[in-house]
């Protein structure tokens, strides 16, 4: 069983995940840990849970969702894991800092490997989807646990709105075309797991956002 716990970080009201099994393996995802209190809530849960991370992994590289990959690394050992299309932005993520007047941001490491559209992960047993959602960020993916109905999705979608097309990168009918091609073919009892804000459902989505009517 896939278990989840999210942290509201930064001053941008990130989510950050943490998602574990039974055997207590764990991966971080969009660790957006920028104060220092933030960093040790993380490392403090991690401990107290007994957890041992095994991969980082990004839904995208906007600042808001990369402040704590040097964190994670010095403290892990671990190395982000993104969509080679999205190296751009990450590589932007040092500029945006200074452009929102954010002291301090820590460059992130470079990743060893990158994710693929299509590719299988699993955590301890538990396998996981990855599927291609470019619009909000072009090489945007989201991370799906079908066993179980969960999507962690990142900015793509949220409860009854969706993510920015107006940054470096974006574009709105490319990120529509995304959430109707990747998302909305799921079924309605799927719960997204959003970069920002509340969980929704698919089914949810499908009646109450004004953006896909």
């Amino acid at each position: 069983m896939v278990h989840i716990h999210s942290f509201q970080f930064s001053p941008f009201q990130e989510n950050t995940y943490v998602l574990f099994t039974d055997d207590k393996n764990c991966w971080i995802i969009d660790p957006g840990c920028y104060y220092s209190e933030e960093k040790q809530d993380l490392k403090a849960f991690i401990a107290s849970n007994g957890l041992t991370p095994k991969r980082l992994l990004l839904t995208h590289c906007h600042l808001d969702h990369v402040f704590g990959n040097a964190f994670i690394h010095a403290e892990y050992g671990l190395t982000p894991e993104y969509h080679k299309l999205d190296e751009p932005t990450m590589k932007m993520a040092p500029v945006a800092a200074k452009m929102y007047n954010i002291p301090g941001f820590e460059t992130s490491p470079a990743p060893k490997s990158h994710l693929k559209e299509g590719d299988d992960l699993t955590l301890g047993n538990e396998p996981f989807e990855i599927r291609f959602c470019p619009g909000h960020a072009p090489g945007h993916v989201v991370f799906i646990h079908h066993a179980q109905k969960i999507i962690i999705g990142g900015d793509v979608l949220f409860k009854e709105s969706i993510g920015r097309t107006d940054l470096p990168g974006g574009n709105h009918g490319t990120l529509i075309r995304s959430i109707k091609e990747q998302l909305l073919t799921l079924p309605d009892d799927y719960t997204v797991f959003s970069g920002h804000g509340e969980p929704t459902t698919i089914g949810h989505e499908k009646k109450h956002n004004p953006f896909l009517s």
